[in-house]
């Protein structure tokens, strides 16, 4: 027994004197303690990032129970009132006088022998079918009638003073007051008198306020463009009015001193040509003096005759 605790001393005895031994020891001290305290410190952070999370979701006041804003009331894009797969293009343009004298010319509409601009785009499909008119934004059905030349007309009205307006239907599948998705499907395109050269059509428009503006260049884009739009249309109105009037205000102020001079010319000469009083005009009471005389001696005599 004790040869076997000299035995197991003395290893750890040739143990110890190993240079290595020390160095080892203490890395593997030195190991144990940084893992220890990087656990630690994970533990805490994590219960501090936890609390920090908390409070901003706290702070955002967010309730569960409460129902989200539905995307269509945030700002909705203007899609095409044509779905992509009824492969219909534009026939005919919006009539922009800033246009290029060929986009203006197929701007145009023939009816009666009289060209007149196009307020809006026409679709037609390339194998001169019908399709499907689609509602190009959220909205309600505000008007819906048969027009002479118009065709089926359907008129939806959306938020900020948006209208948009759709003829030359059939088929019309919604009515007065009816609440519509974007997308919906409003009719079928048809025909009309007025554009009876492009056959089976739809006339689409986008009106803002009283304005009819070109449905291609607000396509895709979100409903508060058009309100941008109509307030620097706004802007460019009223300094288009006040430079008129400031331009009428320095012609008025130009002509007034040349008028002034002109009444001052005129004055002398009205003065010169004021009538004199002819000749016999001032003889006239001199003859009535001499008569007076002889008409009094006249009476004198005759009241000594009496």
């Amino acid at each position: 027994m004790k040869e076997k605790n000299n035995v197991s001393k003395s290893k750890w005895k040739r143990l110890f004197r190993k240079k290595w031994f020390f160095p080892a020891l203490y890395l593997g001290i030195s190991a144990l303690l940084l893992t220890a305290v990087l656990w630690y410190q994970s533990g805490t952070n994590d219960a501090d990032q936890a609390e920090e999370d908390k409070g901003i979701f706290d702070s955002l006041s967010f309730d569960g129970d409460e129902e989200a804003t539905p995307v269509a009331e945030q700002d909705e894009v203007v899609k095409s009132p044509v779905a992509e797969d009824a492969e219909a293009t534009v026939v005919t343009k919006f009539y922009d006088n800033k246009a290029d004298s060929e986009s203006q010319e197929n701007a145009l509409v023939l009816y009666d022998n009289k060209y007149y601009q196009s307020t809006g785009v026409d679709y037609a499909a390339a194998d001169g079918g019908s399709f499907e008119v689609l509602a190009a934004l959220s909205g309600t059905v505000t008007e819906v009638k048969e027009d002479a030349l118009h065709g089926n007309v359907v008129q939806l009205e959306h938020k900020n003073g948006v209208t948009t307006y759709y003829a030359s239907l059939e088929d019309v599948k919604v009515e007065v007051g009816q609440e519509v998705k974007q997308g919906d499907v409003l009719a079928a395109a048809g025909q009309s008198l007025f554009a009876k050269d492009k056959a089976t059509h739809v006339h689409f428009e986008v009106r803002n306020g009283d304005t009819a503006v070109n449905p291609e260049t607000f396509l895709n884009q979100p409903v508060s463009k058009l309100q941008e739009a109509k307030a620097e249309s706004e802007a460019v109105q009223e300094d288009a009015a006040d430079t008129a009037g400031q331009t009428e205000q320095q012609q008025a102020d130009a002509e007034a001193p040349a008028d002034e001079n002109t009444d001052a010319e005129a004055t002398p000469s009205e003065e010169e040509e004021e009538p004199k009083p002819d000749a016999g005009e001032e003889e006239a009471p001199k003859q009535d003096d001499e008569k007076q005389p002889e008409e009094d001696a006249t009476s004198s005599r005759s009241s000594a005759q009496t």
